[in-house]
């Protein structure tokens, strides 16, 4: 049986604001939003206001807001991230209950952890969950965030930056295969991260920190290394790529630079791995074939 696979997109269209509203609808999903009024009525405001397709900038307001998709490309609920100095709320909900136990929520909250920790930088997690709702706090503490105050009416959950990173170590929050990565190739991608750390680049900081570092002679030769030469799948086409860095990609040349979307997903995989990814917007299927050169091997250590 495949894992639970999500992926967040912040692009929200007119489409999206009628399936939020017939979600805001069902008394089941919304029976623990304290807000759920004011966010039905604001969505039905910015349907009537804004006659444009693409709502985006409404939707920002305040806070970040991402609709999530299934492996299927399907519409499946929404996280919105709120940051208030070190602080970031996470609210999500899974929108149709015909899609509930099936793991997505796990899935959801470990992509908004991702997104609050390393791309907007938040120090601490925050999540408020009616006591009640059994379901949502399971989900967040199995995710490892810790309960830190009771009220009568919620329950006050947080994960701090430090526990996040420690977990996603342990192997915790990842949803696919384990990777690997040399030592040699992990200080060099550091590196590259932190010269241009400006620019956020949260799913290969995710990748490189979850990944299992080793020794450049002891990573086996089926793993997809820097400048390693590989036979993908990408959905049904097949296509041979070279894993580089970002000075050295060539689109003609089939070079892919480890700072683009298929770049990123294959850095660690070993052969045979399949992963789902978002690529151009929409989620596809990566199978690694083959590793036809890998610098380590050949005893290449220099590249």
């Amino acid at each position: 049986m495949k894992k639970p696979f999500v992926a967040l997109r912040p692009e929200i269209t007119r489409s999206h604001a009628f399936t939020l509203m017939n979600w805001m609808e069902d008394e089941r999903v919304t029976r623990y939003l304290s807000d759920s009024s004011s966010v039905s009525r604001f969505i039905a405001q910015a349907v009537d206001r804004a006659q444009m397709p693409i709502l985006t900038h409404l939707f920002n307001q305040g806070g970040r807001f991402f609709m999530a998709y299934d492996r299927n490309n399907r519409p499946v609920g929404f996280v919105r991230l709120v940051k208030t100095g070190a602080d970031c709320e996470i609210v999500l909900v899974i929108g149709d209950h015909e899609n509930w136990g099936q793991g997505l929520g796990g899935s959801t909250i470990r992509e908004g952890l991702k997104l609050a920790f390393l791309d907007m930088r938040a120090e601490n997690v925050i999540a408020r969950i009616h006591p009640n709702n059994i379901r949502s706090l399971k989900g967040f503490e199995r995710c490892g965030f810790r309960l830190k105050r009771e009220t009568p009416t919620l329950n006050f959950l947080s994960m701090t930056a430090g526990r996040y990173l420690q977990l996603l170590r342990e192997g915790v929050m990842a949803d696919s295969a384990e990777i690997y990565v040399t030592e040699i190739d992990k200080a060099r991608l550091q590196s590259l991260m932190a010269f241009d750390e400006e620019v956020p680049m949260p799913d290969l900081e995710h990748e490189i920190e979850r990944a299992i570092v080793v020794e450049p002679q002891r990573v086996p030769r089926d793993v997809v290394t820097m400048n390693s030469r590989v036979v993908l799948h990408l959905d049904d086409e097949k296509e041979e790529v070279t894993l580089v860095y970002p000075q050295d990609a060539d689109e003609r040349d089939r070079k892919l630079s480890v700072l683009s979307e298929i770049g990123t997903a294959i850095l660690g995989c070993q052969e045979g791995d399949a992963i789902d990814w978002m690529v151009a917007d929409r989620t596809r299927r990566i199978l690694i074939e083959k590793v036809i050169y890998q610098p380590e091997s050949s005893g290449d250590l220099h590249l």
